[in-house]
């Protein structure tokens, strides 16, 4: 593991490139219960054991990008994709005995408890996405879930393979608050992690689909919006529905759905005490009806 920051981007890249990524211990167990059912399992059911799981996911998409340039004239922008492009069987040959988070940082539980938070982020906001692009009828929503996942790829790898640098942003940010991510992680690594995310995917020949969606620069674009308000959603409302910045996200919420304060609310299954009032609303709202249908499931 690193205990210090490399030199320039480049050896970031050649790091992580010659590095086997690890994976979750739930995604192991998972897939080893589906490969011994290998004869019932579909590519969909693999399809979503990975989509739950970041890095099992990016070592897909790593892995199959070479075979598209040999047998596709279209990019493989989804798990489902990749999966029936493999085969179920050379997908199973392919990734069978892969470590584990919990192994690799089995001696650094302070490293492990922050890249579980991190990864359940991300697992929370790739949800969102996947309801906000039902609603919006996405053309592809996996896609958007996809790039929803793998928003703050580079945060887990940091975590995985340098965690003392990982705790080392997350003290500089905990000291100061109002300490811009990007600022502290320049500080202590000498560049911004979504520098070197980008320059990953491109070293990974990740489609370019995927990086333009993960990319909030293209904030205009409504998919990329979907994806980039679902990952400020998560990351705003990890420690409960009180955090000063969701109020914002909300009013940015309802205008890319096109829907009430309430609805969005009731949608999330916010329970109503909690629920934050929107910066151009004046009152107190009525409390909304909550689903019944988990605030996590596609609608």
């Amino acid at each position: 593991m690193l205990d210090h920051p490399l030199q320039d981007l480049e050896t970031w890249i050649l790091y992580f490139s010659g590095a086997e990524l690890p994976i979750l211990r739930q995604t192991a167990r998972r897939l080893e219960e589906a490969r011994q059912n290998i004869d019932n399992i579909s590519g969909r059911d693999i399809s979503q054991i990975v989509l739950h799981d970041p890095l099992m996911a990016i070592r897909v998409l790593a892995y199959i990008q070479p075979f598209r340039g040999k047998h596709l004239r279209s990019d493989i922008t989804t798990i489902a994709g990749a999966v029936m492009m493999l085969g179920v069987e050379p997908f199973f040959k392919k990734f069978e005995h892969p470590i584990t988070i919990e192994a690799m940082l089995k001696d650094e539980p302070q490293a492990l408890l922050g890249v579980l938070q991190v990864i359940r982020r991300m697992q929370r906001a790739s949800r969102y996405a996947h309801d906000w692009a039902f609603a919006r009828h996405d053309m592809n929503e996996e896609e958007v879930t996809l790039a929803a996942l793998l928003h703050d790829l580079t945060e887990i790898l940091l975590w995985c393979f340098a965690p003392k640098l990982a705790m080392e942003i997350r003290a500089l940010q905990q000291a100061d608050p109002t300490l811009r991510s990007t600022v502290a992680q320049e500080r202590v690594l000498g560049l911004r992690l979504f520098d070197l995310q980008l320059a990953l995917c491109h070293a990974w020949h990740l489609p370019e689909l995927l990086k333009s969606l993960m990319d909030d620069a293209n904030a205009h674009l409504p998919r990329v919006q979907n994806v980039t308000l679902a990952v400020n959603m998560a990351r705003h409302s990890a420690n409960g529905w009180t955090d000063a910045a969701l109020p914002d996200d909300f009013a940015a919420i309802e205008k890319l759905l096109h829907i009430s304060h309430e609805k969005l609310a009731s949608r999330l299954d916010i329970p109503p005490e909690l629920l934050p009032k929107a910066p151009d609303q004046s009152g107190s709202p009525e409390a909304p009806t909550v689903e019944e249908t988990p605030s996590d499931a596609p609608r």
